[in-house]
């Protein structure tokens, strides 16, 4: 999905922001799974079976205890993934992505629904993480520059 030519809704956002950390920072803290818990402020926990790489498959598990199948459905080394998460009549992805602008390491998450029910998920869920994306992305700044 090309983020920039789309107007952001509840079924399809997106955050991006600059850090003077490397991008190697990001993309550790991206693919250390058990850590997502750190700085993703709606997750309790998260799981990975095997190394973080494509068809790779992992649980996440949200604040309020709901447990979710997740597997990486696009995977380019040190530079972006996506994972999807199978929903009822449809799935929830997440492509987090980085690259290099100025000296500065721009990364970007974005988050979309998709399938039938991909209205329904958007509006019980898509507000609320959408407002959660500028915090996530604040913590993840904050520990790459550590």
């Amino acid at each position: 999905m090309n983020s920039q030519q789309i107007e952001q809704s509840d079924k399809h956002f997106w955050h991006n922001l600059e850090t003077s950390a490397p991008p190697e920072a990001i993309w550790k803290i991206w693919t250390d799974v058990p850590q997502w818990k750190n700085w993703d402020t709606g997750l309790k926990d998260a799981t990975l079976q095997g190394i973080f790489r494509l068809n790779t498959k992992g649980k996440i598990i949200s604040l309020k205890g709901r447990s979710s199948k997740f597997k990486i459905i696009e995977f380019k080394e040190g530079e972006s993934y996506t994972f999807k998460t199978q929903l009822p009549l449809g799935g929830l992805y997440v492509k987090r992505f980085l690259q290099m602008k100025n000296g500065r390491t721009c990364f970007t998450h974005e988050v979309w629904f998709k399938g039938l029910s991909s209205r329904l998920f958007a509006k019980n869920f898509g507000a609320v993480f959408r407002e959660m994306l500028p915090e996530t992305m604040h913590n993840i700044k904050e520990i790459a520059e550590q």
